[in-house]
């Protein structure tokens, strides 16, 4: 059985009482990133590496090759192109230096051929926002259906309510003809 610290006993009468544990000190969040990081690097991560990649790669390197995982210590590195591949291994000294250098708990280098999928092209924040079915200054507004309250069009056309009885809707599951 495990005694608790002294700071979390009080004595009463004969007896004593257990308080709850001081709460532990409050740090800024800049710090519990820091932390984060370091215990990223510490923990073999792949999201550390990821994060300092164009760093430690170099601004020639970094945009042709890409750590792709990390087993037992060995980091496996794709390049893109076999001239790349060939660069990475010219410079494997010096890329594993900086790894270590960096905190990364790397003892060597694989380098291979990788030929990564295209990427789809991603929307822009902005022209998502610009066909948004909750902009009125867009679609418009019209009333809901269900509840007759004023709502966005585009809400509207796209679930046939306003996002409210939409909300609704969606809480309460449908019954199947079998339970009615």
């Amino acid at each position: 059985m495990a005694i608790a610290p002294d700071q979390q006993r009080k004595r009463l009468g004969r007896g004593e009482v257990l308080q709850e544990a001081p709460p532990a000190p409050v740090t800024a969040l800049c710090n519990c990133l820091e932390s984060i990081k370091r215990d990223w690097k510490q923990q073999g991560s792949m999201a550390g590496l990821w994060q300092e990649w164009p760093r430690l790669a170099g601004p020639l390197l970094a945009p042709h090759c890409r750590p792709l995982n990390i087993r037992q210590g060995v980091l496996i590195i794709g390049a893109s192109h076999p001239q790349w591949r060939q660069a990475l291994l010219y410079n494997r000294p010096q890329l594993l230096a900086a790894l270590r250098a960096a905190g990364h708990d790397i003892k060597d280098l694989r380098i291979q051929q990788h030929h990564p999928g295209s990427t789809p092209k991603l929307e822009s924040e902005a022209s998502i926002w610009a066909r948004h079915p909750s902009r009125i200054d867009v679609h418009g507004m019209a009333a809901c259906q269900a509840c007759g309250s004023p709502a966005p069009a585009g809400e509207m056309a796209l679930w046939g309510r306003c996002g409210f009885c939409r909300r609704l809707q969606l809480a309460d599951p449908p019954q199947s003809e079998s339970n009615a």
